[in-house]
This record gives C-alpha cells, structure tokens and sequence, in this order.
C-alpha cells in the first residue's frame, strides 16, 4: 500500500510531512553500471518518493500524533540512513510535543547499498525511540506485510503497543534461512501475524479496513491513561497546568 493511501485512510486530513527534503545520497561511492544512485531516481519515478518513509504530523480520530509510515515500494521498505534519520527526527518531535507516536512498518530490512552506515540505524531508532517512551511517550507500530530484517529486530518491536495487519508476514530472518539453520521444517503459517499473535509476540490482529477505528481507541485509552488530575489549590480553584 502506498505510503500517501495509507496516510489518507488513517489521518483526519490534516497531515503536515516533515523530513521530506533529506534525500539519500551514496555514502560508499558506487561505480557499477547498476549504481545506487540510478536505483534511487528509479525509485523515485516509481513510488513518486522521495525515500522508504514518510514522516509527519496529524490526527486520527481528533487525537493530534506523530505518524510515520514505511513504504516498501521504495528499495523494498528498507532502512538506510535517510529513514533513520526521518524516523528519529519523528521520535524526537513527538517527544518534544507530547504526542502519541504511529509508526507503520513495511520493509526488507536494513539497505545494503549503504552498508554498516545502514545497520547503525537499528541502534539510532531503537535510542530516539526508548528516550521517547522513557519521558512518557505512548508509541503504537502497525506491522505491515512484509516487516522483516532490520526494522523487525529495532523499534518495530518496542512500541507500548504493536499491531499487525491479518495475514502480514512478519519476521527476522527468511523461512528458508531458518529451517536450513535449524534443519526443521517450520509451521505452515509461520511468520504470519497470526502466529506470532498465537505465540505472543505482538498484541492483535486487525484488518485493514478496521485499523482506523482501532488506532482511535487505542489513542484515546493510551492519552487519557496518562493524563494527571492535580489536587485543587487552596483557593479552591484548579491548579494550572493540572493535565498532560
């Protein structure tokens, strides 16, 4: 699903994108005929993005949150340098305003034309991430199909709360790396999100078409669980101040 339909079926029409002008560049210098950065304006003329995340600010179901959604048909949904930067730019902006954080997921994983720069971005998130949820962030991940690799093993897993869509593949490694690793043969529906809901893993399954009104009552319990009532002031008036 592209990443501006699912803005539009999740978002009350308010959406303001943020990071969208850092682009990609080639941090290890490829010199193939099939180099990077032609791989990225091909990308770009396909998906019409400007890299695998969009990240921003808006409201679902009248309650204000940071929203990024990951878009697998740019480089498969993988997580370079600039996704990591547009996502721990999300984080920190959250944290800052006091949002709740939606993060949808799709991707293959971390992005190999970038290398180690790249995977360091597993540890960049996962930080921005835990900063946010250690000062009283409340962050929701919607697992898409597919989310695997690098994304699956950083701060697709450390939501408050972590959602799948119904019948998204979900994973680290690939089914056929495993059972040759292991040498067994996996469960049918292994990797699905019914199974990992089935083995604990995540929270719940929701259909696509439902996930809107699910988010809404997933917000709206997770913001008012975290608002404060002040005692009343002596004068027998609220004290300023006395929600969050």
């Amino acid at each position: 699903m592209h990443a501006f339909d699912r803005i539009a079926m999740l978002v009350d029409a308010d959406f303001v994108e943020i990071g969208g002008d850092i682009v990609p560049g080639d941090p290890l210098g490829w010199t193939d005929k099939t180099s990077y950065p032609q791989k990225l304006e091909r990308d770009r003329e396909k998906s019409k993005l400007s890299e695998g995340v969009v990240c921003g600010f808006g409201s679902i179901g009248n309650i204000p949150v940071a929203l990024g959604v990951m878009d697998f048909n740019f480089r498969g949904g993988t997580m370079g340098t600039v996704v990591g930067e547009r996502l721990v730019r999300l984080f920190e902006g959250a944290r800052d305003r006091k949002l709740p954080l939606v993060v949808c997921t799709a991707s293959g994983g971390a992005r190999m034309e970038e290398g180690m720069l790249a995977l360091m971005q597993m540890a960049k998130t996962t930080v921005a991430l835990q900063r946010y949820r250690d000062d009283g962030g409340y962050a929701i991940t919607v697992l898409t199909d597919p989310t695997t690799g690098g994304v699956s093993a950083s701060f697709a897993f450390q939501a408050d709360v972590i959602v799948a869509e119904a019948r998204a593949s979900i994973g680290f490694a690939g089914r056929r790396v495993i059972e040759q690793t292991i040498r067994q043969k996996l469960p049918e529906n292994f990797q699905t999100a019914e199974f990992l809901l089935e083995h604990g893993a995540i929270d719940m399954v929701s259909e696509r078409n439902e996930l809107r009104a699910l988010l809404t009552r997933l917000l709206d319990y997770g913001v008012g669980a975290r608002r404060t009532v002040a005692p009343p002031a002596t004068n027998g008036r609220p004290t300023a101040g006395a929600s969050s």
